[in-house]
This record gives C-alpha cells, sequence and structure tokens, in this order.
C-alpha cells in the first residue's frame, strides 16, 4: 500500500499573555480523531501560503481574525490516514474572541498542563516544546515524561 502524500498544515498557537496560557480545540464532529484536542489550524488551499491558511483557518474555526502571526518551528507526523508537514506559528494579537465555529471545544491551557484528554498524538511534542521554551516543568504523560 503506498504512504500518504505529505499534507502541509498550518498550526496556530494562541497564546494569552496575562498567564501563558495556549488555546487548544476538539476537533470536531465527523472529522478523523473527531474530540481530540488540538492547536487550531488546516490544511493549506493550493497557490496559498502558511500565513494566509492561518489567517483562514483560525478565521473558520474560531471566528478571530488574526493581527500578527509569527514562525515557530516545523515538523512532520505520519497518521495512518496521512502524513503531515505542520508549520507551527505564534499567534500574539488578534480580533475577537475566540469561539466554537464547528461545534468544537475549546479550552486555555498551560504549557506545563494539565491538559484534555485524549490529546492528538502530534499535539503532545508541540506542548513539550512550549514547556521547555518556558522553562516550566516537563510533561507529565501516562507513559512518561516527554522528550525534549
Amino acid at each position: 500500500m503506498a504512504s500518504p502524500s505529505l499534507v502541509q498544515v498550518a498550526v496556530g498557537m494562541i497564546h494569552r499573555p496575562k498567564d501563558g496560557a495556549v488555546l487548544l480545540a476538539s476537533r470536531p464532529p465527523g472529522k478523523v480523531y473527531a474530540g481530540w484536542w488540538e492547536f487550531s489550524g488546516g490544511k493549506l488551499e493550493p497557490q496559498e501560503t502558511i500565513g494566509e491558511a492561518l489567517r483562514r483557518e483560525l478565521q473558520e474555526e474560531l471566528g478571530i481574525r488574526v493581527q500578527e502571526a509569527s514562525p515557530a518551528w516545523e515538523t512532520e507526523h505520519r497518521y495512518d490516514h496521512a502524513h503531515v508537514r505542520l508549520h507551527f506559528w505564534w499567534v500574539r494579537h488578534w480580533l475577537g474572541v475566540p469561539a466554537p465555529q464547528e461545534g468544537q471545544q475549546l479550552c486555555w491551557v498551560r504549557p506545563s498542563g494539565p491538559f484534555p484528554y485524549p490529546l492528538l498524538p502530534a499535539t503532545i511534542p508541540a506542548l513539550a516544546q512550549l514547556a521547555l521554551r518556558n522553562h516550566t516543568r516537563p510533561v507529565q504523560t501516562a507513559t512518561g515524561l516527554l522528550p525534549p
């Protein structure tokens, strides 16, 4: 069986400066991994830049208008249904109040936890990376500490 082609995904780490929390969303009903928690974002459309995709996706999913966003890092993850390249971006300024637009749930979490369950597999190392960058305690999971 052929492996799935690489899918480019813009991921928004919406940062709340007053306490350092970031916004997580549950995947909407009807999507793969429905109910699992992740950062908001989505696939790039043809001819779309990462920044354009991020702005479009956050408007569609959360009803906010991104005012300032900057690249953080990229990583790849293989799921059974897709091989994704995740482009993580910081979102520090936006207009509006994040609100679920697709039937999903939202929650603010600090990078050191606790976290909602279950977390999408590619979200776990991103939260661990944030905890390390914020010099907070390592992320604890059911299987132990996550590596950097």
